[in-house]
């Protein structure tokens, strides 16, 4: 494979998967698998490039034209291979890798560490997309196509040996079903696990308060799957108060729901949603511990984990709608 062409297929995988990782994040189900299936087949499609690639790197070391910038590169290079090795890992069942770090999040803060590198080495070596005429009709060869459907089986057949552990749609392992003291404590980002009283609690709904000890006097129940984008999912039962409960009829003009925590972060939900939405203060028959979001957090049935805000602090209706927020928490 050309130079050129190599270094296409790189970029177009790189963009690929970055995007495909993204997408499966915000799904929840078999909708996430299907788009982890092409995830999948973009970073075999990145390993299998390495040798076309190591190629290309070893004649531009040869030529030392630019020795001051090798370093991004190397740095590029390395990052993405420890993406790629802790994608394999988490795929092969090695979700942990020492204490609370599971090998989803080297995956994923691999990947985001070297965005700027990946920018940094499109723009300082920009490759030319447009192809030659004569170039066209050599990818239009019958040997170019026996190529490219060789290239594709060898990604999908990488998928089909990869040790396959046991998961969720979505690819997480279940840990600590039924069982919430096993739960890892996770936060998104670099939220602390707050410390809050509960006598000293209470939770802002429209223009009234509601104290802890009124909480947990409901009992609405429901039984439904924790699947966090760490890479680990867990059934629980959860008991707390419907937040339709609280919030009643929603007036015409709301269309959200604005979920916010004690340390500031929020997700806003479609006011359809409210039925669904549940406040729980305990789970599995005992009440949360901090990490796990005492004393108040929110259960949101078919979303993913970062959608399960931990710590309420208040909820309000808001007649901005639902889709008025990043897709993902940038706190």
């Amino acid at each position: 494979m050309g130079g050129r062409r190599t270094n296409l297929a790189l970029l177009f995988l790189l963009a690929l998967a970055f995007l495909t990782g993204w997408v499966a994040f915000a799904l929840f189900g078999w909708p996430s698998r299907l788009v982890l299936v092409v995830h999948a087949l973009a970073g075999i499609g990145l390993l299998l490039l390495v040798p076309w690639k190591s190629l290309i790197a070893r004649r531009a070391l040869s030529r030392r034209r630019r020795p001051r910038v090798w370093w991004a590169s190397l740095v590029l290079g390395l990052g993405l291979a420890i993406s790629l090795v802790f994608g394999f890992l988490h795929s092969a069942g090695r979700w942990s890798v020492g204490g609370d770090l599971t090998a989803m999040e080297f995956h994923v803060g691999a990947a985001v560490c070297i965005l700027p590198f990946a920018a940094w080495h499109v723009l300082a070596r920009p490759v030319r997309v447009r192809l030659r005429r004569a170039e066209l009709a050599a990818f239009l060869t019958r040997r170019s196509f026996l190529r490219l459907g060789a290239f594709g089986a060898a990604a999908a057949g990488g998928l089909l040996v990869l040790p396959q552990a046991r998961r969720s749609p979505s690819g997480s392992y279940e840990l600590g079903s039924f069982t919430p003291s096993e739960m890892p404590g996770t936060q998104w980002m670099f939220d602390p696990v707050p410390v809050v009283a509960p006598d000293a609690y209470s939770l802002s709904v429209g223009a009234r308060r509601v104290a802890y000890e009124e909480l947990a006097g409901f009992s609405d129940g429901v039984r439904c799957q924790l699947d966090c984008t760490g890479g680990w999912y867990a059934t629980q039962d959860w008991e707390g108060v419907n937040l339709a409960r609280l919030l009643g009829p929603p007036p015409a003009w709301a269309a959200s729901i604005v979920v916010r925590s004690v340390t500031g972060y929020s997700r806003r939900f479609p006011v359809g949603s409210l039925p669904a939405l549940l406040l729980a203060v305990r789970a599995g028959g005992a009440p949360l511990d901090p990490a796990h979001g005492f004393p108040v957090r929110l259960v949101a049935p078919g979303r993913r984990g970062f959608w399960w805000v931990k710590w309420v602090s208040s909820v309000e209706l808001d007649a901005l709608p639902d889709w008025w927020q990043p897709p993902f928490p940038l706190q």
